[in-house]
């Protein structure tokens, strides 16, 4: 059974002196008083004003964004409000593992959690402190770059791109993390070509089941157009391999530029899977049916896999190719994990990896998913939570940032 992972230490605040002026605005219990919540002193965790916010960056289901500087030092960074509003009591239990997952991953390709600042609370806003999770700013995000057309990256830049990534992968997968929503959108760069793996908010700690236990996580994870077909399928018993899925996709995008699979449904998502990577069946496939979603779905049979011919138009390397064959597997247990895949031999052939600072630094304006224009073929529609993805258009920034999510 997996062990449950240990929460991280909430600061307790220092509390005035019982004698603090009673009046009408929120108290808490201190043994035989009450005082203001507004006089509580949380010394650990800053207050917001300690960061000049410079623009918004992102909006979504999960709140905003903001890029903002730190007043003494000048460092930039992002803050990703944590919202509190659908919460009766406490602090959310997701963001409380999202920090813990955070504080427990450093390593050059995961995104560096700086620390979390608050508000101060007043009768203002009702008592209620408002939190955000302060990271390091990266000037560009994987989606934005491939939408910019003036962005031409060599193959040895690509094989920077996917070492980096895997890396990162690797990383967080021996450390018994999943991300569980990987995403072009997702993958920041920084103006040096430093990779980040980001937004953790449906990562979760893994433990291999013992024995003839079983997991039980849910299957309601990762973009649609990223998801595995384990996934779709129902499969709720899985490890960090569904990871590796997304970044075969990704590594296709680098050359298309645009998703290699964007289903409407998750049933519309699956026919896609099958005219790309051959028919499901439990030849190629050893007991998918298992899966009762395996004959309630109605599956294209016959099918060849075509994920060589289709891409070959659009990846000339051959090595490139295999790869890309290898993470697109439809059966989990012989897909290629983050290990394997940098053992391949697409990272040890001419050209080797090529560091992106010199192509990054003829573009002077980050670059990112949430300001920039569709890519081709991409319909904000089909995107997570599509109530949302219409809400915001490109707007002049003055400071020369187009921003998305952390």
């Amino acid at each position: 059974m997996e062990q449950p992972s240990s929460l991280p230490q909430i600061p307790v605040p220092s509390v005035p002196s019982a004698t603090t002026k009673r009046n009408n605005s929120p108290r808490v219990a201190n043994g035989s008083t009450s005082i203001k919540y507004e006089d509580l002193n949380f010394q650990f965790i800053p207050e917001e004003s300690k960061y000049e916010k410079l623009t918004k960056i992102g909006q979504g289901t999960f709140g905003e964004v903001f890029k903002a500087r730190d007043r003494k030092t000048k460092k930039l960074v992002a803050m990703k409000k944590v919202l509190m509003e659908n919460e009766k009591e406490g602090f959310p239990i997701t963001a409380l593992r999202e920090i813990k997952i955070l504080q427990l991953l450093r390593h050059e390709n995961v995104l560096n959690l700086v620390e979390i600042c608050r508000t101060r609370a007043t009768p203002y806003n009702r008592g209620m402190s408002t939190f955000y999770m302060v990271s390091d700013f990266a000037e560009h995000d994987l989606a934005g770059l491939l939408s910019n057309t003036h962005v031409r990256f060599s193959l040895g830049e690509i094989k920077k791109i996917m070492q980096q990534l895997l890396n990162g992968l690797y990383f967080i997968h021996e450390n018994k993390i999943l991300h569980r929503d990987l995403k072009a959108a997702n993958i920041l760069i920084t103006k040096h070509g430093v990779l980040k793996l980001a937004d953790f908010g449906l990562a979760r700690a893994w433990s291999k089941p013992q024995r003839s236990a079983q997991n039980k996580y849910t299957n309601r994870v990762v973009t649609l157009w990223y998801r595995p077909p384990e996934l779709l399928l129902g499969e709720r018993n899985y490890g960090p391999i569904i990871d590796l899925w997304g970044a075969g996709c990704i590594m296709a995008e680098l050359w298309t530029r645009t998703p290699i699979m964007q289903g409407k449904t998750e049933q519309n998502q699956m026919f896609l899977i099958c005219q790309l990577c051959g028919s499901i069946t439990t030849d190629v496939w050893p007991n998918v049916d298992k899966y009762d979603l395996f004959t309630q779905m109605e599956l294209p049979t016959g099918q060849k896999r075509k994920v060589k011919d289709r891409l070959k138009a659009y990846v000339k390397d051959q090595y490139a190719l295999d790869l890309i064959d290898k993470l697109l597997v439809l059966d989990p247990s012989k897909r290629y994990d983050a290990d394997t895949a940098l053992n391949h031999d697409f990272f040890w052939t001419e050209p080797e990896p090529i560091d992106l600072a010199e192509t990054l630094s003829k573009h002077t304006t980050s670059m990112f998913e949430y300001l920039a224009p569709p890519r081709r073929g991409v319909q904000q529609g089909h995107r997570p939570n599509p109530n949302q993805a219409n809400m915001h258009r490109p707007v002049h920034n003055n400071d020369q940032h187009f921003d998305q999510v952390y």
